[in-house]
């Protein structure tokens, strides 16, 4: 797996699996890359959040 940021109306994520498929992206786009980065970051460390069933 790996984040790939890339440019359209701003800065954007998506994290890829190994298959090349998608996993998750971006809700919005970053004017600053640097806020795109902090966003993958924040993800990445979310890994142990509870799921909760809406």
């Amino acid at each position: 797996m790996y984040y790939e940021k890339y440019r359209t109306d701003g800065w954007r994520w998506r994290l890829v699996a190994s298959n090349g498929r998608i996993i998750s992206m971006s809700s919005e786009a970053y004017v600053a890359e640097g806020d795109c980065d902090r966003s993958i970051e924040i993800n990445k460390g979310s890994s142990s959040a509870p799921v909760r069933r809406a």
